[in-house]
């Protein structure tokens, strides 16, 4: 069972001349050797001007940039979460839209709570902002009920701002918590729960789920993204024979495994039923925990 004590770093939020989302930023860590002490530590590669990009524990937020695709309310969660965040007067980039040219102020305080990094460098993290309470830089810290509502990952789910995520890396004291404030906001139809389309949805083009389509978990959208990308290449098959074709790439397994109701693990493809244009998810989104690659 993963440990619920993170390693505490301070450091500054920042954003211009960045590409933010609505679950993820670039922290500037006051002390960088801290990093060392993540797992993964090795796959962390600071930019220039010292940041690292965060990977939001335990939330998934509607995609902004993926690639040349986005999501219904990727734009949404991102504003929101740059506004909790602290930035005030944020202008993008006309002709690279998704990328910061100004912000006010340039950078925000921040304490990040993480074990390690994921497989592509990102800090898994908890964010918090504020003054007062704040764990020491480089301090081992129990991530109890209180410190964990404090997170803007605890606000982003709470809110409906962003889909709850869980990877088997993620203690299960906090799933526990972060689920049930999910299962709050779906029941009060907040945010994506208002027009979630996870459970069964058209997939016709690309269009079907882009900004004027219909919202579905955004791990899903990414692999239907890239599924559509092969069809338009010449793949013949559904998605779920795409996820099993793709289930030993070089790169990544798009076939992720998945834990259902805490107890049975299966791939992701078994959870996908599909006739014709529509597919159906067959799990409960507040149910399900993805194997940590």
């Amino acid at each position: 069972m993963s440990s619920p004590y993170l390693l505490a770093l301070r450091g500054k939020l920042v954003v211009v001349g960045k590409e933010p989302d609505g679950d993820s930023v670039r922290f500037v860590p006051d002390d960088p050797a801290l990093l060392r002490r993540l797992r993964r530590y090795h796959k962390i590669v600071p930019a220039r001007d010292g940041s690292v990009q965060l990977r939001f524990e335990a939330v998934d937020a509607p995609e902004v940039h993926y690639g040349t695709a986005a999501q219904p309310m990727g734009a949404d969660a991102r504003n929101t979460l740059l506004a909790w965040i602290g930035f005030r007067d944020v202008v993008f980039d006309g002709g690279q839209p998704n990328r910061v040219v100004s912000a006010s102020p340039e950078s925000v305080p921040a304490v990040v709570l993480s074990a390690g990094a994921d497989p592509y460098g990102r800090p898994i993290a908890y964010v918090l902002v504020g003054d007062g309470g704040l764990p020491e830089d480089g301090t081992w810290t129990l991530v109890d009920e209180a410190l964990l509502a404090r997170t803007l990952n605890a606000r982003l789910v709470g809110e409906g701002v962003a889909y709850p995520t869980f990877y088997t890396s993620t203690p299960q004291p906090h799933r526990d918590q972060l689920r049930a404030l999910a299962r709050e906001a779906r029941d009060q139809g907040r945010g994506v729960w208002a027009v979630d389309d996870t459970a069964e949805f058209e997939l016709k083009d690309q269009a079907s789920i882009e900004p004027d389509g219909q919202l579905i978990l955004p791990k899903l959208f990414r692999r239907a993204t890239d599924y559509l990308k092969d069809v338009a290449g010449g793949f013949r098959g559904n998605l779920a024979d795409w996820l099993i074709a793709n289930a030993n790439t070089p790169s990544r397994s798009e076939n992720d495994l998945v834990v259902v109701h805490d107890d049975i693990e299966v791939p992701l493809s078994t959870l996908l039923l599909q006739r014709n244009d529509r597919i159906r998810f067959q799990a409960d989104l507040l149910d399900i925990v993805f194997v940590e690659k």
